[in-house]
């Protein structure tokens, strides 16, 4: 009986190891070295859209995690819509561990990381399997700051290729791109919590209001309740009983579980445009 559960669950656990995708580790060149990166790609020939998708602060591995819960998890999501998803570790890439509390960066996000952002692109666009008019950008935290500078008019490529579709920026450092009066040549999407104290949700929506009128489309979505880091995989809600009813786009939201509920649906959406 022990040997036939034994047998049962080793059954169950290659069952599940099976269909859970598995990325693929990639070299991006770079002038400075490598740029490392980890690709879900759907099976076939393509072309398929891609995103590429930018870690925060925290990096995009941890110690027995090649990519972090959050990080699978989206990616998972978003290939099982049909995207191929490059996640480009600039951290790992240059051996350094979190940056969350580092007083000097050797990683800026308006520089090192934006030059990730195009190498990444680059990348993509040389692959025959690539859509090369539908590569997005989907960026938290650190990552979507880099996001920010990186649809900025001045930072547009310099090839002839089609620039990227849509961009989707999880809370933000908006306080810097505000006070320089940001717009964006790409459509793009900023998702942050109402009760967000990390990221600044005003600065965010007055750097999005100020762009209208001489940028491409840009909008943000606030979702009261939710803090900073909402959407990271298998969030707990909130005790019962919240009375946090403001939602002026979404109607009643109150955990960060269902602000992390409605922000998968705002970014399907949106990259489907």
């Amino acid at each position: 009986m022990r040997l036939r559960l034994t047998a049962l669950f080793l059954m169950l656990l290659m069952s599940a190891a099976h269909a859970a995708p598995m990325p693929q580790q990639v070299d991006i060149p770079l002038s400075s070295g490598i740029l490392h990166a980890q690709l879900y790609k759907p099976e076939g020939e393509g072309p398929f859209p891609a995103v590429i998708a930018l870690h925060g602060c925290g990096g995009l591995s941890g110690r027995s995690d090649t990519i972090l819960p959050r990080y699978r998890d989206w990616a998972e999501r978003l290939l099982k819509a049909g995207n191929a998803v490059l996640l480009p570790d600039s951290y790992g890439s240059r051996e350094l561990g979190p940056q969350c509390r580092v007083k000097e960066m050797h990683v800026k996000t308006r520089r090192e990381r934006v030059t990730d952002i195009a190498a990444s692109r680059a990348w993509l666009m040389k692959q025959s399997w690539v859509a090369r008019d539908r590569i997005s950008l989907i960026g938290w935290a650190n990552g979507a700051s880099a996001l920010l500078w990186a649809v900025r008019p001045q930072s547009a490529a310099r090839d002839l290729g089609p620039d990227f579709r849509a961009a989707v920026a999880f809370y933000p450092d908006c306080r810097i791109s505000a006070g320089l009066g940001w717009s964006t040549r790409v459509p793009t999407l900023v998702l942050i919590g109402a009760d967000d104290d990390v990221s600044s949700p005003p600065a965010c929506r007055q750097m999005v209001d100020g762009a209208r009128g001489r940028s491409a489309l840009a909008r943000i979505v606030v979702y009261p309740g939710a803090d900073h880091d909402f959407d990271r995989a298998n969030t707990p809600p909130h005790a019962a009983g919240s009375t946090d009813l403001a939602a002026p786009e979404h109607g009643h939201l109150g955990t960060d579980a269902e602000a992390r509920a409605e922000s998968q649906k705002d970014v399907a959406e949106w990259l489907a445009r």
